[in-house]
């Protein structure tokens, strides 16, 4: 006796999971759930990034004060190299120059860091990234923490180096955490980026130093831009200072520098580093998640 046709037996493979409510493993979330699920996992961004934080120096004798000596060390070699010889620091007395120097050393770091992080994020955690499941965008905004709180670390060290040279507590250093939240939304948005980039091609990784080094002397980390560039066509300095990572730095300094004026900044500042912010963080955000189910997959 013959068994009656199976009424499935005719449907594709698509047809019969749509019909039984199966769904693809790891297929990509709508955006809200992705977001939704990113939020789930917030402990897990802060316990990652507070363990990277701690084992980055962990085989230093100095262990922690390396996130300091860091960056202090190469504004020394900086302030040796364009401010005494090449006398970069024109224009601006020693008390505003040292200063200035140090705090655009320190938060262009920040970004430096996080984009040099992002970009190994996927790559670099592939073991992690295939054995458990969890939204991806979790470890390039992890990394982009972890340097936030490296820089934390590092104000400590702004702070005396501003007071050292006649810059002392004012309402204006109110500004200094607005500049730091927009700075990390740019910040985890680039990151987001490049780690999409880097998971797709990992010789990124070694072509980013140079990215970054470029970057960061066209934005005035060594030296005022419309003081340097004040013989040059005006356009220059005006794409110069609009750079993100100038703007950001240009914010620090007002903050931080009694003598580092409002007629530094480019008009709108505040704006334009709002639209950086929003305009990275929201299109990096979406950009990673599109690839959200190619990552790891070779």
């Amino acid at each position: 006796m013959t068994e009656p046709p199976s009424p499935d037996e005719h449907l594709t493979a698509a047809e019969l999971a749509a019909k039984y409510g199966l769904t693809v493993s790891g297929a990509r979330p709508s955006l809200a759930e992705y977001v939704r699920r990113l939020w789930g996992r917030r402990h897990f961004i802060v316990a990652f990034s507070q363990a990277k934080l701690t084992a980055q120096y962990s085989q230093a004798k100095l262990g922690q004060l390396w996130q300091v000596a860091t960056p202090l060390l190469n504004a020394l070699v900086y302030y040796l190299i364009f401010g005494l010889i090449l006398n970069a620091g024109r224009g601006m007395t020693k008390d505003v120059y040292i200063p200035f120097l140090v705090t655009g050393v320190f938060v262009f770091t920040f970004t430096q860091s996080s984009v040099m992080a992002g970009v190994r994020a996927i790559s670099g955690n592939l073991g992690l990234v295939r054995a458990l499941h969890f939204p991806r965008a979790s470890l390039p905004v992890s990394f982009a923490l972890q340097q936030l709180q490296q820089l934390l670390f590092s104000m400590i060290v702004l702070v005396a180096v501003a007071c050292a040279f006649g810059s002392y507590p004012d309402l204006s250093w109110l500004l200094i955490v607005p500049v730091l939240v927009l700075q990390f939304l740019f910040n985890t948005g680039l990151a987001l980026v490049v780690a999409r980039l880097g998971a797709k091609t990992p010789d990124l990784a070694q072509l980013m130093p140079f990215v970054m080094r470029t970057w960061m002397y066209a934005s005035g980390v060594m030296f005022s831009i419309p003081i340097m560039l004040q013989d040059k066509p005006a356009w220059i300095a005006d794409v110069l200072q609009w750079n993100p990572a100038a703007i950001y730095m240009d914010l620090m300094r007002f903050a931080l520098i009694d003598g580092y004026g409002s007629e530094n900044l480019p008009p709108h500042v505040w704006a334009v580093a709002a639209g950086w912010a929003v305009l990275v963080a929201v299109g990096g955000f979406v950009y990673f998640w599109k690839a959200e189910e190619r990552y790891g997959r070779g």
